[in-house]
């Protein structure tokens, strides 16, 4: 069976752009979450979110490295933060197919949640007298697959090209199934990845119906708090997460840098309920995921977990989670205490998060956990500052609406 590793890796979040600003922030505990500062949140009751970082200065996005002016007019920015990570990991690999075959060989999935809501909501805003004023690059600009055509045009990558929308497991799901199109002889590469742009008035209000969100308004580094009592619900951000993924002995025959090897991937749904967790779906795509990497459950020595900071959501996976692998050996942490949700974005984001925690052999913390849940007490949730340890391999969860639950496994080569 064809191995597939981990060679390139390219993230833009609410701690930063690129993987060094991302794990300088990670590592060391640093919040990305601040008031909301795009638009004014007067009308609805939250106003905190998780932006990335915009300029010149190194860490930040500057997007006119990413797209001309004229490109940045005509495309979303959901697709401009999916070109910005892809670019990112494609440097990264060190690898450009130039032949017909290797570019045949080299295929991309991508996906979003929400995918274009920013043009969405420019096209929502017309009226009778102004809607043949559209661009025509509205459609485009809307469609999921764009940013996996878009970086599909960008590198010449005429292998597999699709994208998945799986709302909060989207990341996850696309390197799972990146991983067995190499597996199963579609390509030898492949560009991985996800992205998020809907930090929007009505996005916001939207999941402050739902009662989903925070509202911890003054403290906006302290509102993402999964586990902890005080939770109110989670914090709406913004990314993108790309990974290079390579046939084993293609990566080794021209000397590439690995990361880790993706070994284990489950995915399940819940059929419990449209927005509530619930059922068994997530320990299911869990064990799923042990199962295809021939693992047992005392091999996994982390887990970056979905962790949103939600009441029910946290304390489900949790039981999830301590069902599988019970109250000891293991440690848990959720990233989304310094990034809030990125929502689509979320997976990929933190399938980058969790290969650099196994190459740095260090667990980031969770922020905030001030009062544990009584039931999670005993259980080593990272809490406050980063944690070192040898990791040898590491678990990614994340479920979305609609019941839908994805789990890698990276493991070292």
């Amino acid at each position: 069976m064809r191995r597939v590793v981990v060679t390139g890796l390219g993230v833009v979040s609410p701690l930063g752009s690129g993987v060094k600003a991302n794990w300088d922030a990670l590592s060391n505990g640093r919040s990305g979450i601040k008031t909301i500062s795009r638009f004014d949140p007067s009308p609805i009751p939250v106003h905190i979110d998780a932006e990335i970082p915009e300029g010149t200065e190194p860490g930040q996005l500057d997007l006119n490295q990413v797209a001309s002016v004229k490109e940045q007019r005509h495309f979303d920015r959901v697709n401009l933060l999916g070109l910005a990570a892809a670019d990112q990991a494609m440097a990264d690999c060190g690898y450009k197919p130039e032949t017909e075959e290797e570019k045949a060989m080299f295929g991309v999935v991508f996906g979003s949640g929400q995918g274009g809501a920013e043009s969405f909501r420019t096209g929502c805003h017309l009226t009778e007298q102004t809607v043949m004023r559209i661009s025509p690059f509205f459609i485009p600009s809307i469609l999921i697959n764009q940013t996996a055509g878009m970086i599909s045009v960008r590198y010449g990558l005429a292998g597999p090209n699709q994208a998945c929308s799986t709302a909060c497991a989207t990341g996850n799901h696309a390197v799972g199934d990146a991983m067995r199109l190499i597996k199963e002889g579609y390509a030898d590469m492949m560009l991985a990845g996800s992205s998020e742009a809907a930090l929007l008035l009505e996005c916001l209000a939207g999941f402050a119906q739902l009662r989903a969100l925070s509202t911890h308004n003054d403290e906006p580094e302290k509102a993402s708090r999964p586990w902890d009592k005080a939770r109110d619900g989670f914090v709406m951000g913004e990314g993108a997460g790309a990974l290079v993924l390579e046939e084993y002995e293609h990566a080794k025959a021209r000397g590439a840098k690995i990361y880790g090897e993706v070994v284990g991937y489950g995915l399940s749904g819940d059929a419990y309920h449209i927005t509530a967790p619930g059922g068994t779906g997530a320990e299911r795509a869990i064990k799923m995921a042990l199962k295809q990497a021939q693992m047992n459950p005392e091999d996994i020595d982390y887990i970056n977990a979905h962790g949103t900071s939600t009441p029910a959501g946290d304390i489900t996976e949790f039981r999830a989670v301590k069902e599988v692998f019970g109250m000891d050996g293991i440690a848990m942490s959720s990233t989304k205490s310094m990034t809030g949700h990125l929502l689509g974005g979320a997976g990929s984001v933190e399938s980058v998060f969790s290969l650099l925690a196994l190459n740095n052999n260090v667990m980031p913390p969770t922020l905030n956990l001030d009062d544990p849940e009584e039931e999670t007490k005993g259980f080593n949730l990272v809490p406050h500052t980063a944690q070192e340890k040898n990791l040898r391999a590491v678990l990614s969860n994340s479920f979305g609406f609609g019941g839908t639950n994805a789990c890698l496994i990276f493991k070292k080569v």
